[in-house]
């Protein structure tokens, strides 16, 4: 039998923890099959990125109609889109294709590297974001595209709110970068924050102490993206991704001199241990 099939459109890592390649891991570790399209390649590894290069639009066009108009798609998973020119590209692209599309919009890298030109944000807000089943920003992202400042959870709902005016159905806003409120919370909790406008639901999990954290955003979303290809809700799919990704930051390791990867594979070790 046919699994879901998935594609991402993002940069590749060529250290293998973000982008791409965290893509297909967990599109692998979740059950379905991963397709890609390939935006820019950079030279990066646990201590950031020495380079990027862009592909050209018409390379990034026809690897997209190549996958999708053969294989098909249950969902799309967009990343780092680089320039204005292939946010416009890939926003086109996934605004006429039938399935849902979840954005995450890349902005810098986990170790601070630019991986998307200024020039590019307002395409980013008008084309890509309208074009949104969910929106995945983190809090870095959310203060680039809007403005908005968040230091506490109750800002996390203004932020939403500014998200959701540039016409993405649902926007998830991502706490991690946030202190937790310990007073409120009981304890060290990552807490992030999905709606769309009207329906709102708080995802809490552990705050580990894990400092390997490369790729959490990459793993987040495309696990959001498995999850809707399998015919999930929205808040169905971002609850179980919500789950993976926690496991995943727990189990991160260290590769080389600096920020190791999450573990995209940590659910089937255990599996395979027999824990």
């Amino acid at each position: 039998m046919t699994p879901p099939r998935v594609l991402t459109v993002a940069g590749s890592d060529s250290g293998g923890g973000a982008g791409i390649q965290a893509d297909l891991k967990t599109m692998l570790a979740l059950g379905v099959h991963g397709m890609s399209v390939v935006t820019a390649v950079t030279a990066q590894n646990s201590l950031g990125v020495q380079g990027a290069w862009e592909l050209p639009a018409d390379a990034v066009r026809a690897q997209y109609r190549s996958v999708v108009d053969d294989i098909g798609v249950q969902a799309v998973k967009t990343g780092m889109l680089a320039s204005a020119e292939l946010v416009r590209t890939v926003a086109g692209l996934i605004a006429a294709t039938d399935a849902p599309a979840v954005v995450d919009p890349v902005g810098v890298s986990k170790h601070g590297d630019p991986l998307l030109a200024a020039s590019a944000l307002e395409a980013v807000r008008t084309e890509l974001l309208p074009a949104a089943t969910v929106a995945t920003p983190n809090l870095d992202e959310v203060a680039q595209l809007t403005g908005v400042r968040v230091e506490s959870e109750p800002d996390m709902r203004r932020a939403a709110a500014a998200v959701l005016e540039y016409g993405p159905r649902w926007v998830l806003i991502k706490g991690g970068h946030l202190a937790a409120d310990a007073a409120r919370t009981g304890g060290e909790m990552a807490a992030d924050l999905l709606t769309d406008g009207s329906d709102e639901h708080w995802l809490r999990a552990p705050r580990y102490g894990n400092r390997h954290t490369h790729g959490t955003g990459c793993t987040l979303a495309s696990a959001v993206a498995c999850g809707l290809a399998r015919g999930a809700s929205v808040p169905e799919a971002v609850a179980a991704a919500k789950v993976y990704v926690t496991g995943a930051i727990a189990a991160g390791f260290a590769l080389g001199g600096g920020i190791g990867p999450v573990d995209h594979g940590w659910d089937l070790a255990r599996g395979a241990s027999g824990a």
